[in-house]
């Protein structure tokens, strides 16, 4: 009855609380006070104004940026710090790193090594911080190859590759850590129009086999099909959430229904 329980209690509670999350670079705050909990196996996209902050509130969920102030909570983790005596103590860098090794990020651009094979890029995750054996990364990059549709490109170099495939190999370098949760951060900015479809069919799948993914795009259309809950961020803020089909085509905000109808160059919403 125990382990029931708290196998209940698993998986009722949050796989990402933030908590007051405010992060200032110098006299600018981008982030101001976010409160926000993202469920196991929830697709939340994050919208809005270039400089509202999603990308910062990406970073510090990663502990890319530290929080200038509140904290963030992964699988029930505090992450980057440790609350001794009353106060908070920021972690070593090594243990920052292994509790960052539970989430996957895929950037804007691709961050793979140049001077490693597609293979090498994936494995060398797994084998330098999960210690895995090589033969267990080589046969897991394979796979993950497999996945995201691009085995033949095994002992390829970045540089042969087009950007498409290199934001696939680089969704599978993020996947080969096994991570509880994905961060995608305008994924597909970078990519020629004709490519970006190739990467959002990878995600769509991830979505489907019930990845838990905050991400961050400017594709209206695929955030509004993936996603549980979209929300508007404005001037580091949360302005608007709500379930995509709700939020675009009934916006409760003024500035979410300005915000949409220039993306998505429809009249004013009324």
């Amino acid at each position: 009855m125990q382990s029931q329980q708290t196998q209940a209690n698993e998986t009722a509670r949050p796989i990402v609380q933030i908590v007051k999350l405010q992060k200032d670079f110098g006299p600018v705050r981008v982030l101001d006070g976010i409160d926000l909990s993202v469920a196991k196996g929830e697709k939340v996209t994050l919208i809005g104004p270039s400089g509202s902050g999603k990308t910062t509130l990406l970073r510090c969920i990663n502990y890319l940026e530290v929080p200038t102030s509140g904290h963030v909570y992964v699988a029930g983790q505090l992450l980057g710090e440790q609350l001794e005596g009353g106060a908070y103590r920021r972690l070593s860098d090594r243990e920052i790193s292994r509790m960052r090794a539970q989430i996957g990020m895929v950037f804007q651009t691709f961050n793979l090594f140049p001077h490693l094979t597609v293979q090498q890029n994936i494995c060398i995750g797994p084998t330098k911080v999960l210690r895995q054996p090589p033969a267990e990364a080589k046969a897991l990059a394979l796979q993950l190859l497999e996945k995201v549709g691009l085995a033949d490109k095994l002992l390829a170099y970045p540089d042969q590759l087009s950007g498409g495939q290199r934001q696939r190999v680089a969704i599978a370098r993020a996947l080969a850590m096994r991570p509880q949760l994905m961060l995608f951060d305008e994924a597909t900015s970078s990519l020629d129009p004709e490519l970006v479809g190739e990467v959002l069919a990878v995600m769509r799948q991830l979505a489907r086999e019930g990845m838990t993914m905050i991400i961050v795009t400017h594709e209206m259309g695929f955030a509004e099909e993936v996603s549980d809950r979209v929300i508007f961020m404005d001037k580091g803020a949360i302005v608007e959430t709500g379930p995509p089909h709700e939020l675009f085509q009934h916006p409760r905000h003024p500035r979410t229904r300005d915000f949409l109808s220039a993306v998505l160059q429809k009249k004013p919403y009324r």
